[in-house]
């Protein structure tokens, strides 16, 4: 068992002839006790002092551990967003010159339809002119050829109008 303020206050000493001052000896060990009380009493509150820090100190421990575990989680959280938009960038990049590709196509298409619809428009029209320079030049012919016939006739007429009055 430890010296405790109360084995100090309780100890008896025997005496002896010529022994010490009991009144001394009695202060003295009064003293002893209250210091011993006073450092029993600092070192419980130390003790308490010491389980308090030890029980914050492990709350900051958790409270570090689950915010280092929040930040690897956001970390890869946020790897993994990046990821995601580059794919999806890339997505959409490769959806937009399929787009792009089909768009020129269809311009590509439609370009040589309307060459190829100027081409036939062309071909009409020589087609067309042709069919009314052969138009034109049977009319003119017929227009001759009636011209030929009615100055014949008009001769066969004045044939006649001049032998009549004869």
């Amino acid at each position: 068992m430890g010296i405790t303020p109360l084995v100090v206050k309780q100890k008896e000493f025997a005496t002896k002839f010529r022994g010490f001052d009991v009144q001394e000896v009695d202060y003295f060990l009064e003293e002893v006790a209250r210091e011993l009380d006073h450092l029993n009493q600092t070192i419980q509150r130390k003790h308490e002092e010491n389980h308090r820090l030890t029980l914050e100190n492990q709350g900051y421990r958790k409270r570090e551990n689950a915010m280092r575990n929040a930040m690897i989680k956001a970390q890869t959280v946020l790897d993994q967003m990046k990821e995601n938009a580059k794919k999806s960038s890339q997505v959409i990049i490769a959806n937009a010159e399929v787009e792009a590709e089909k768009i020129l196509s269809r311009a590509h298409n439609r370009l040589s339809q309307l060459h190829s619809d100027i081409i036939e428009l062309k071909r009409q029209r020589i087609q067309l002119e042709m069919q009314i320079s052969a138009v034109i030049e049977s009319h003119s012919r017929l227009l001759e050829m009636t011209k030929e016939e009615n100055q014949a006739a008009d001769e066969t007429d004045s044939t006649l109008k001049f032998m009549k009055q004869a």
